[in-house]
């Protein structure tokens, strides 16, 4: 068993107080920023620092430590495609300025398969501010040093979906975690950071690639996109993981299973939720959701579920919790709050900005009492937390947006399909 030392903890702790932005969902993984000072007001003139094109579009969320902004890009088109190859890419950005300092990857003459709406490099990479590490699907799992050296990769095999991935890497200690999938081969694995090889793998049973098969008139819609969740439990560390059709809880060091709720659908894009001895999980295309209490062994379903929503609305961006209730904006535009110990909704308005469209894949970010989300048009909301419905302010960068919002240091980093935005007060 390999033992996660505390240096290494005390490291992910003191990014937090730093305001780096090193993962996906933050430092904690969950959507929630420590900081109070963010913006409440922007659009394409005001409160902007900086705008800078993008080579192509992309749905990965940027991530920050330090002067440095990191992204994930697929190259599909230009010399490179026409050659028959694709590039699967790292940037690395100047956060002051907005400036491209490099730029690494790896080409890919053979494409694996995934959705129109779901570019590669969909997966946002992890930084522990000395190494930053990006899934590239099929392609591999790179690790590079912050100057763009690579320090290690991993081949982990074919991943086939028809849907294709997204799950990000995820830091603990020592270790890096990955779900990797959907699809036939589904498994959640840790590599050691610092060289990539393997600690433990937890296989699971149950993936399909969707793709139709010739005795198989219609093909099987099962996958999970989860990006795993540390969360502290009743003294010692959880991770969970949303996998199709059940809830289930690992212990982060060995891989071991603690606990498994079932009753999700067979889809899940959502990261877990978790607070005061309850955890969410909700599933999307129309699925279900669940809260359960946690501390158990085995098969908690009948013993400490407390509650399944059997339908929801299509859910694919997480979503965050704020005292006792759940904030989240589904797919079709609408925003939900809903106790958490209940699964009861207490407000489902549809937030409508100038975009033509409302849909939303982004997660939500929770600062104080101010929730931020942004839909695919770039209209970007921040919402009051709080079982009173409350629209702070409606903002509109009018570029399609996928990623996610990644708040640092007082300013917001926003990556659209064209450009990757600074958005903060004016310095004097």
């Amino acid at each position: 068993m390999r033992v996660i030392s505390i240096c290494s903890l005390l490291s992910i702790a003191t990014s937090a107080l730093a305001g780096n932005w090193p993962a996906w969902r933050g430092p904690h993984g969950t959507g929630v920023c420590d900081e109070q000072n963010l913006p409440l007001h922007w659009s394409t003139s005001e409160n902007v620092r900086w705008r800078v094109p993008l080579p192509e579009r992309g749905n990965s969320t940027p991530v920050i430590w330090g002067n440095r902004v990191f992204v994930t890009q697929a190259i599909e088109k230009g010399s490179l495609a026409k050659e028959g190859k694709h590039r699967r890419t790292l940037l690395c950005f100047d956060r002051s300025n907005g400036k491209l300092l490099w730029q690494t990857g790896i080409d890919v003459s053979e494409k694996e398969p995934t959705h129109e709406t779901n570019p590669y490099c969909s997966a946002s990479p992890v930084t522990d501010g000395e190494r930053v590490i990006a899934s590239y699907g099929a392609a591999g799992l790179y690790a590079y040093d912050l100057d763009g050296k690579e320090i290690w990769h991993r081949d982990l095999g074919p991943q086939r979906h028809i849907w294709g991935n997204a799950a990000s890497p995820v830091l603990y200690g020592s270790l890096c975690l990955l779900n990797f999938g959907p699809g036939e081969r589904t498994f959640l694995i840790a590599v050691d950071k610092t060289t990539g090889k393997t600690v433990w793998q937890h296989d699971e049973a149950g993936g399909d690639s969707g793709e139709k098969k010739p005795d198989q008139p219609k093909p099987a819609w099962i996958g999970s996109w989860t990006t795993p969740v540390i969360s502290r439990v009743e003294g010692h560390d959880e991770l969970l993981m949303s996998f199709p059709s059940r809830l289930a809880s690992f212990d982060p060091r060995t891989g071991k299973e603690r606990w498994s709720c079932r009753g999700l659908n067979p889809l899940v894009y959502t990261s877990p939720l978790y607070s005061d001895g309850v955890a969410v999980a909700m599933g999307g295309f129309g699925g279900s959701s669940l809260g359960v209490k946690t501390g158990g062994e085995g098969d908690v379903t009948e013993k400490l579920r407390l509650w399944q929503v059997p339908r929801n609305k299509q859910r694919i961006g997480s979503g965050v919790i704020s005292g006792d209730y759940i904030y989240i904006l589904d797919d079709p535009g609408i925003a939900e709050c809903i106790e958490l110990r209940t699964g009861k909704v207490v407000w489902e308005p549809r937030l409508k900005g100038p975009g033509a469209k409302s849909d939303n894949w982004s997660s939500m970010v929770l600062s104080a009492d101010k929730l931020y989300a942004i839909n695919q048009s770039g209209d970007a909301f921040v919402l009051r937390a709080s079982p009173k419905f409350e629209v702070l302010s409606t903002n509109s960068i009018g570029e399609t947006t996928i990623a996610s919002i990644a708040p640092s240091n007082g300013e917001l980093f926003i990556r659209s399909y064209k450009a990757l935005w600074c958005i903060g007060a004016k310095k004097k």
